[in-house]
Formats: structure tokens, sequence, C-alpha cells
């Protein structure tokens, strides 16, 4: 009978070991960008960081699956799959495509929105406060926001009566904002001309419009920077066009004489909090959905000279960040 309990005192001990030996699984999260390694690095590195401050080491105790699409929206999708394939422990992504996609190929695995302008009213949430579902996150959504860049393009430039607006009516967010940069439009008595672009081929069909129509500035939101970023930079560099932006990184890299908006960056820095609860056993469900509180202003005057455009001293003023 000793002999039995020795025995089994050993099995005990011997199953017990090789357990404490099982290397641990490591929580596995996915990052859908819908652009490039290049246009996003600022938020991805933001991302980053706000995990390392919560103590996830990308590589050490948690694993990152990046896919970009490169400015191919075609491709979402797929790559949504690809990381429900993978069996993924949360979804990191941003844009009403690229949310919508990753919703429709996983109903189970938690999903983090980076950035969205007002994911109710795309029925990709329930409610702000509790959203339902598997979807949380954050959204750049401020009713009053373009109305502000227009009022700031007035005040750089009085005599403007028209601004071209480059968007893709294929994204269910930006038809919604489409309207409402409308309505700012004609509250400030500026023509909005609609440049349409689902792709390349469009996009320059657009570019031929802006020549024949000779708007006095060009605003440009952010899913338009991620497909097309290089192209409409160097188009309104040639043609002396000042363009407006949603972010700060695209007044600093891509010619914009401003940019007025949320810090993207710090919703990516922020959205690493969602991952972390997710993590620890939060449901996306009864996660409330953070909107932008703080806005900056960037101005280029480096871009404004080359274009041969004066900024006012008191926009100069209300600026956060002047690059020279």
């Amino acid at each position: 009978m000793k002999t039995l309990f020795v025995l089994i005192a050993f099995i005990f001990a011997t199953v017990h070991f090789a357990e404490a030996q099982q290397p641990k699984k490591l929580p596995r999260v996915g990052f859908l960008v819908p652009g490039s390694p290049t246009s996003y690095s600022d938020r991805i590195e933001a991302f980053q960081q706000g995990l390392r401050e919560l103590g996830h080491i990308e590589g050490q105790n948690i694993i990152i699956e990046y896919r970009y699409t490169e400015g191919k929206s075609d491709r979402l999708p797929v790559l949504a799959s690809e990381l429900v394939q993978l069996k993924v422990d949360v979804i990191v992504t941003g844009t009403t495509p690229a949310i919508q996609a990753v919703k429709d190929a996983t109903s189970t695995i938690p999903i983090v929105m980076a950035e969205v302008a007002d994911p109710v009213a795309v029925g990709l949430i329930a409610n702000l406060a509790r959203p339902g579902g598997n979807i949380t996150g954050l959204t750049t959504f401020s009713p009053d926001l373009d109305g502000k860049r227009l009022e700031l393009v007035k005040q750089i430039l009085p005599k403007v009566t028209r601004v071209a607006y480059i968007w893709d009516p294929a994204n269910a967010g930006a038809r919604i904002r489409f309207k409402e940069v409308q309505g700012a439009a004609q509250a400030l008595a500026i023509t909005l001309q609609s440049l349409e672009a689902r792709n390349p081929k469009e996009l320059e069909s657009a570019f031929e419009s802006a020549i024949r129509e000779r708007p006095g500035a060009l605003m440009v939101p952010n899913p338009t920077v991620l497909a097309y970023g290089r192209q409409v930079a160097d188009f309104a560099t040639q043609n002396r066009l000042p363009v407006i932006y949603d972010t700060r990184e695209y007044a600093e890299k891509d010619g914009g004489v401003l940019s007025y908006g949320p810090n993207y960056a710090e919703l990516l820095r922020r959205a690493a909090t969602y991952v972390d609860k997710i993590l620890k056993g939060a449901k996306p469900a009864d996660l409330p959905v953070e909107q932008p509180t703080n806005f900056e202003l960037v101005i280029n005057l480096k871009t404004a000279k080359q274009i041969g455009l004066t900024i006012p001293p008191n926009v100069l003023a209300r600026a956060d960040r002047v690059i020279k």
C-alpha cells in the first residue's frame, strides 16, 4: 500500500512538473491597418507605447499580428478573415469600412475601434454608453469639427468661396460626414465641391475636376489620406493649393497648410487601455466608447510660404504647433 501511495504521489508530481514546464500561451492582438506601415507609423508606435505602459511588451508577453491594406480597401475582408482564422484574442482597427469588415468576419472576437467618425449612426454599435455586441473603443465624432475647420479656412483665406472635398461615397461614415460638411459650408457661404474617389481612376478624375473649378482650398479627410495620401499631397503642391487635414501628422509630413482635430496617435495609445481591459476579462459590450475632448491646431508655415499664403497672426496665436 505504501508503495502505491508513493507511486501516486510520483505521478501527481510528474504531471504538475510537466504542466509547469508548458510554455504559457501569449495573448495575441490583431491590428488591421487601413493604410501602410509608413502612413500609420506614428499611431502604431503610440499603440505599442500604450501597451508597454500597461505592462504588455510586444514579443515578450504579447504578440501583435499586423495586417496592412496598403490603401486597397477591397483587401479588408480578406485581412479581417486572416486575423479571425488566427484566433486572436482581440482585433484593433480604425475607419468605418475596416471595422465593418471585421464585424462581418466575427461576432465573438472583441473589436476595439481606434478611430471612427460616428459608430452609432452607421450601425456599428447600439450607443456610446453601452455599445453592446463585440465592439467598443474610441470615436472621433464631434458634431462641429468640420465647421470649425471651414471657419479656419475662412480666416486664412477671407476671400475663399469654393472649397473642394475629396471623399469616398462607398464609406458609410464618409457619407454621414459629407452631409455635415455640406451644412457647415452653407452656413459660411462656401460652395463645397464634391470630389468623389472610390478608386485611383476616380481620384484622377477628381483632380481634373478640381483644376477646372479652381477651388480656393482642399479638405482631405483621413480615409482619403490613408488611401491616396501621397498623390493628394503631390497634386496640391503642383497646383499651389492649400490643404486642410484632420490630423497633425499629415500637416507635418504631407504638405498641408493646417490640420485641426483630435490627436490620432493619442487615440491609438488610449486604444491600448481597451485591449488591456479585454485581456483581463472585460466585455466590449460593457465598455463605454470614448469621445475626443482635446483638439489641436497645427499650422505648417513652411508650406504656407511655399504657396504664397500668409497666415494671420490671430490664427498663429491659437496654434498648438507651428512648423517653420
